[in-house]
């Protein structure tokens, strides 16, 4: 993208134009938020080396009608002043959603006493120019018949930045105003190493905390949340005393962040306690017998926001979809918790609420969505979810009955392994998957088995 625009379509502009060509008039970067849109724009204006305009779509609305208007109609003006003399011009706006969403579906109704459409229209025109200069003097050139050639446009690339590309105006998005657009999603393990290493090398740290260590633990993460970490990191080390930052540090930092604080519930009886234990066991050991993809993170018994326990993975790479036989793996591990509950405490415990209603939603998108069963009917193409869970309730429910007779055995073949994880739980509080490693090679060392 960089070398499109820094070699064609902006510094070569008048080459371009002899060609017969346009330089492009808008890219649209979308992505979630933290990903580095506004920092890429940046850069996109670095490397061409044209002026660039930074504006916030928000700092556009007002309350005086017209006065949006106004700022729109004199930033364009600026920058069309600037191409002319250094060849090309930028313009980024971020969140352009606040003021571009669709007004067929209403998205602008609530700006109206802002000029919400107003300053839709006045965006939309200045993307997107007529040909004629309507200046006093070019006006009085034509109707002395002195200019009759179209004025020249001059290259001014607007650049916007959303979260919601979706919601954006059909006439916003259609070739003439953006013409590209450009995703920018959370690194990849070699850009995560290279963000890290970035981070890593202004604090102290030991030799345990790795970029490399780091970028394998925080798949999905945007630069913005490793910024984020990498300081919460140096925050914990401080706290308790040291200089430099390690590793469990960086973990601390990663759970706190992901789970929240840790809030012990004091009060809560022995017996109370011996529930959650056996219940994130029941978790802990599906997820470790079951899914190969994934690595154990933690499992805990100590309160973190709303959640009494929890048994916690981390993937071992990218991954991008998932096989039949993952997504009942899947389901086995939230149906897990239960079969624990029945099978080596006798009794059901209320606990389960999530764990059922993700088990639910998974074989429902197994079965309606994406055609694992016996069909390859999809609600999707016919009403809303609640329509498809009504129409294959009775198959969603053999399913889960199906998965949960499975892990049922699953657990009851490996009762050594969760009563022992229910054990160090009730002495610990929790445990990490290294330790979970641990206690599997202990347990099965006199038959030579391995996971």
């Amino acid at each position: 993208m960089l070398r499109m625009l820094n070699g064609s379509l902006l510094k070569g502009v008048k080459e371009f134009k002899e060609m017969g060509g346009e330089a492009i008039r808008g890219l649209l970067l979308c992505g979630p938020p933290g990903t580095g849109k506004s920092y890429l724009a940046q850069v996109i204006a670095n490397e061409v080396q044209v002026p660039f305009a930074y504006a916030s779509a928000p700092s556009f609305q007002n309350m005086f009608f017209g006065v949006g208007n106004l700022k729109v109609m004199g930033l364009y003006q600026k920058a069309r002043k600037l191409a002319k003399v250094y060849g090309a011009c930028i313009i980024f706006i971020d969140e352009i959603d606040a003021i571009g969403m669709s007004r067929q579906a209403g998205g602008v109704g609530g700006l109206m006493g802002m000029g919400g459409a107003g300053l839709l229209n006045e965006l939309l025109l200045q993307m997107d120019p007529s040909n004629l200069d309507n200046s006093w003097f070019h006006k009085l050139l034509r109707s002395l018949g002195l200019r009759r050639k179209k004025a020249e446009r001059p290259a001014v690339l607007t650049i916007g930045a959303t979260n919601l590309p979706d919601v954006l105006d059909p006439l916003l998005v259609r070739p003439g105003r953006f013409d590209r657009k450009l995703w920018v999603d959370a690194p990849y393990y070699d850009g995560r190493i290279d963000v890290f290493e970035y981070y890593l090398q202004k604090i102290k740290r030991e030799k345990s905390l790795t970029a490399e260590r780091a970028a394998l633990d925080t798949i999905g993460y945007s630069a913005a949340q490793i910024k984020h970490i990498v300081n919460e990191t140096v925050v914990i080390a401080h706290q308790r005393g040291a200089r430099s930052a390690n590793y469990e540090d960086f973990r601390a930092a990663m759970e706190t962040y992901e789970w929240g604080l840790k809030q012990p519930l004091r009060s809560m009886s022995d017996d109370e306690k011996r529930n959650i234990a056996y219940h994130e066991a029941g978790h802990a050991v599906a997820q470790y017998l079951l899914k190969s993809y994934e690595r154990v993170w933690k499992v805990t018994i100590i309160r973190r926001g709303g959640a009494l326990g929890l048994a916690a993975t981390k993937p071992t790479h990218e991954r991008y979809n998932r096989s039949d036989q993952e997504m009942l793996a899947e389901i086995q591990v939230c149906l897990a918790a239960r079969a624990v509950e029945e099978e080596f405490l006798g009794k059901k415990l209320s606990g389960v609420t999530s764990d059922l209603e993700q088990a639910t939603q998974l074989a429902g998108a197994y079965l309606g969505i994406v055609g694992m069963g016996d069909e390859l009917f999809s609600w999707l193409a016919v009403g809303t979810r609640a329509d498809g869970f009504r129409t294959l309730r009775n198959k969603i429910n053999l399913l889960l009955k199906e998965e949960m007779a499975k892990v049922k055995q699953l657990v009851i073949e490996n009762q050594d392994f969760v009563h022992a994880i229910a054990a160090e739980l009730l002495k610990r509080g929790d445990l990490t998957g290294e330790e979970i490693d641990q206690i599997y090679k202990r347990i099965y060392q006199l038959d030579g088995s391995a996971n």
